[in-house]
């Protein structure tokens, strides 16, 4: 416990201003996560990360990770989807050059894993650098968090039945309808005091569906750990994991709430 409580409060002098700076701050903290966050498959899947294929997946999760005007400086006119095909054809033809040492498997798994990481990352920054996105990305901040609080300390106190005990056993219905009504009455006081620049009551309502899927995107990351028989998704942060196992609510959240606010492309 000590050991997540320090790294607690060392990540968060780290991440909280930049998350108040916003812009290229945010934009490369982002991409930072998402490549941590593709080594992480690499290392569940126990790959090494000195590796065509690891610097073509880093390189897939990136494109989708970097902010848009990024890509629009480059020369050729390149977009987002040619760049990332180009190199889905690129993993694609080392399984031929490497005799199915790196099989067509392998390359589902980091297709997958970087549309999932690099987009889940990109959607952070892009609501925190839209208008008023510092009290967007709070809001998604206090929904995601309270749903995780709610759920874990209601769970404990009077859950019993089980929610998905093959994915995940210590979850329960009593803990995750507990943790959505907690982000959802948090959320409702949140929208009082602060200004989103939308209906406070189609922001509750937003909250609810967010709650639902941040619990998804919880159960989906159990899933692959369990798949791949690890406790842990990476040890970057000692005593709470890797950057998935703090971010895969989030990962699912962000592009959601993107979408619900028009701010994905």
């Amino acid at each position: 416990m000590k050991q997540r409580v320090i790294t607690a409060v060392i990540a968060l002098i780290l991440f909280i201003p930049i998350v108040i700076a916003g812009g290229l701050w945010m934009d490369w903290l982002t991409v930072l996560f998402a490549a941590v966050g593709i080594s992480e498959f690499f290392l569940m899947k126990k790959q090494i990360l000195v590796s065509i294929n690891f610097l073509l997946a880093l390189l897939a999760t990136i494109v989708w990770a970097v902010p848009d005007s990024f890509l629009r400086s480059m020369p050729f006119h390149w977009t987002k989807y040619g760049i990332y095909f180009a190199l889905i054809m690129l993993m694609l033809t080392w399984t031929v050059l490497t005799k199915n040492k790196t099989t067509f498997d392998d390359v589902a798994v980091y297709t997958l894993g970087s549309l999932y990481v690099g987009t889940g990352f990109h959607y952070m920054a892009s609501i925190r650098n839209a208008d008023n996105g510092l009290a967007l990305l709070c809001y998604v901040f206090v929904v995601v968090w309270l749903t995780d609080t709610g759920a874990y300390m209601i769970g404990r106190k009077i859950g019993k039945h089980k929610l998905w005990p093959v994915i995940s056993p210590n979850k329960t219905w009593e803990g995750s309808i507990g943790g959505t009504i907690c982000a959802v009455i948090c959320a409702a006081i949140y929208v009082y005091f602060v200004n989103l620049k939308h209906s406070q009551i189609e922001m509750i309502i937003f909250a609810l569906v967010l709650s639902i899927v941040g619990q998804m995107g919880d159960l989906v990351e159990s899933a692959y750990k369990r798949y791949y028989g690890v406790k842990d998704s990476g040890k970057i942060l000692p005593g709470h994991g890797g950057i998935l196992d703090r971010f895969d609510s989030m990962l699912f959240v962000l592009p959601v709430f993107a979408a619900l606010m028009g701010i994905i492309h």
